[in-house]
């Protein structure tokens, strides 16, 4: 994956870890046409990148993401229809490959996300926010929706909140965020960065392909009846139990020692 591919992101591999930095702080990192289309080439990248175990999205600057640029959306202004579309589209695309990217995605905003910086939040596996950090659904106060980003979004926080934040556009602190399920953790501004990297080690300690599986299975699951969702369970179960990865898992516990995939402590 070459970072050189990239005009508003930054891209860091770190061994297993890939970091991809949100690179347009002069308009607090707002999506424009140019970003989008990159973050989804970004994020299908990662999806097959050898070695990449974790992604972790940032932004550079002193906002995650302030949403769409408002120069972007007076040219979306003039467009048909179908252009429209075309362009909405994109912006679906990008937040499902950010949600469908088999490797665990922590998101860590900071400043304010708003609009669209909200989908990514919501769109990430994991989300931490530093104190401070500003949220809105603002769209309509300007006389649009959240509606690209309200599948993930409306997971994130359910119907009920919804109800308030998307009719309303207020906006809420990181607090507010934590408690309604937006996002994960809440901590100091200065301990982001260490708080992803903590969820990342975490996540270095499971099995890769365990984690692909549970991934994808949460997706299938969700909202299924338990008797329903039984027959897929069951196999699911089944097939994992019987792969090498399970059988190192097990054995490595068994002689109390660390599994193959697993880093050395440090210390």
């Amino acid at each position: 994956m070459s970072a050189g591919a990239y005009a508003n992101l930054r891209l860091e591999k770190d061994g297993p870890i890939l970091r991809i930095l949100l690179n347009r702080p002069e308009v607090r990192n707002a999506f424009d046409d140019v970003l989008i289309e990159e973050l989804t080439r970004a994020f299908h990248a990662a999806a097959v990148e050898p070695g990449v175990r974790a992604v972790v999205l940032s932004g550079e600057g002193p906002t995650f993401c302030a949403g769409a640029d408002v120069a972007w959306m007076r040219k979306a202004g003039s467009y048909t229809k179908d252009e429209n579309e075309a362009d909405a589209e994109r912006m679906a695309q990008m937040l499902r490959a950010i949600d469908a990217c088999p490797r665990p995605v922590i998101a860590l905003a900071h400043g304010a996300a708003i609009g669209g910086g909200v989908g990514l939040v919501a769109a990430a596996d994991i989300a931490i926010a530093a104190e401070g950090t500003v949220f809105s659904l603002a769209e309509v106060k300007l006389g649009i929706l959240p509606s690209v980003i309200s599948p993930y979004v409306l997971r994130a926080i359910g119907p009920r909140f919804a109800r308030d934040l998307f009719l309303t556009g207020d906006r809420f602190d990181a607090a507010e965020a934590l408690r309604i399920g937006l996002v994960h953790q809440v901590v100091r501004p200065g301990e982001l960065l260490a708080a992803g990297n903590k969820k990342v080690e975490s996540i270095l300690t499971s099995a890769p392909e365990a984690v692909r599986v549970a991934k994808g299975l949460i997706e299938q699951v969700a909202g299924k009846a338990p008797a329903d969702a039984m027959a897929l369970t069951v196999r699911t179960i089944a097939e994992r139990r019987a792969t090498d990865e399970a059988k190192e898992g097990l054995t490595a516990f068994l002689e109390k020692r660390r599994p193959a995939w697993a880093p050395e402590r440090k210390g």
